[in-house]
């Protein structure tokens, strides 16, 4: 596998253009410094895109030290290339995400240096997911795209390489995603879609028959219907009814401080991976006016070192305020990054801890 992926990376076009997709291929082929800013990053660091007259390709962390540069403090490239598990890791993932024939645990582990039953304790801890659970959503990533993008359930589930319809619905059973969720973004879902006006801005508020499945805020209306049809591009999105305008009060009784112990009641149709419903599902348990941190969600769902995943988690949440991301805050106790803006975070937690004495 690491010659595979070194090979893939070895020209400095190919480096930038993983740089710019952040493809986690490259992860432990190359770093890259940033002439304008000295400092050097891993191939996928969330930073601002740098030109390419300004980018300059090590081999290691090593090298790009003896060249001047500091490590980046974001995705903190010093840290894993002195981690031989992160690197054998994130190896693994380029593997299991680049060949759509099944890898046995024995094979991903004799590449890593290990044994079977130890890179499945390593790979559990970086990651969140087993291996083979790790396959299977991201062949399920795969199916869904291809739906979302109007493929049809045959050519999806074929191309993602099940070699069956039933094998197909099974994988999204095992992830906590009904089969019927695997179509999201084609047509047949049926929704209906309301805006309030909140202190905190206009929200909206999305649900199927099942429950809410979204609640976003924004600066406008327009905007809002936008990052709804982004989420659901298929979806039949009807107008408010009864129904839905008595759950959107009770969500926005939540934004508002009052109510916060009815945020456990409200029915959801949340999807996402095995991993994600575990995040969700924990922040669901944080009280009203406290908070936790990233790592102790992590310890919390048995994954240690996915820190970094339950903060993607955390990211990917889709029903704001009652699934609380809020309620997450960095080790060192600061606010850290909120998809709805960190203002909206300052204000729910201090009116929560306010409402809960």
């Amino acid at each position: 596998m690491e010659r595979v992926s070194a090979r893939i990376f070895e020209e400095d076009v190919a480096r930038y253009r993983a740089i710019e997709t952040r493809d986690r291929r490259a992860e432990g082929t190359f770093f890259y410094g940033v002439v304008t800013t000295g400092v050097y990053c891993r191939p996928t660091c969330g930073a601002r895109l740098p030109l390419a007259r300004n980018v300059r390709y090590y081999a290691t962390v090593a090298e790009a030290a003896r060249a001047g540069y500091r490590a980046c403090k974001r995705c903190r490239p010093d840290q894993t290339a002195e981690d031989p598990h992160a690197l054998a890791v994130a190896r693994a993932r380029a593997a299991l995400e680049t060949t759509e024939a099944p890898i046995l645990l024995a094979t991903l582990a004799a590449a890593a240096g290990f044994s079977p039953h130890h890179f499945h304790r390593i790979f559990r801890k970086h990651v969140g997911l087993t291996p083979r659970a790790y396959a299977a959503a991201r062949r399920l990533e795969r199916a869904g795209a291809a739906l979302a993008g109007g493929a049809s359930v045959t050519t999806a589930l074929y191309d993602a390489g099940y070699s069956s319809s039933g094998r197909f619905y099974e994988a999204g059973r095992a992830l906590g995603i009904a089969p019927s969720d695997l179509r999201r973004g084609a047509q047949g879902v049926h929704m209906r879609a309301t805006v309030r006006a909140t202190s905190l801005g206009p929200m909206l508020v999305a649900a199927t028959a099942r429950g809410v499945c979204a609640v976003l805020f924004a600066s406008s209306e327009r905007e809002l219907r936008r990052l709804l049809a982004a989420r659901f591009p298929r979806a039949e999105i009807a107008a408010s009814d009864g129904p839905l305008e008595a759950l959107a009060g009770r969500v926005e009784a939540l934004v508002e401080g009052a109510g916060l112990g009815e945020s456990a009641k409200l029915p959801l149709d949340l999807i996402g991976t095995a991993f994600q419903q575990r995040v969700w599902k924990a922040l669901r348990d944080i009280p009203p006016g406290a908070t936790s941190s990233y790592a102790d969600i992590a310890r919390r769902i048995g994954s240690p070192g996915a820190v970094r995943a339950v903060g993607t988690a955390c990211g990917a949440n889709p029903v704001a305020v009652v699934v609380p991301c809020h309620r997450v805050l960095r080790g060192d106790g600061s606010l850290g990054g909120y998809r709805w803006g960190v203002s909206r975070k300052r204000t729910l937690l201090a009116r929560e801890r306010k409402r809960s004495g």
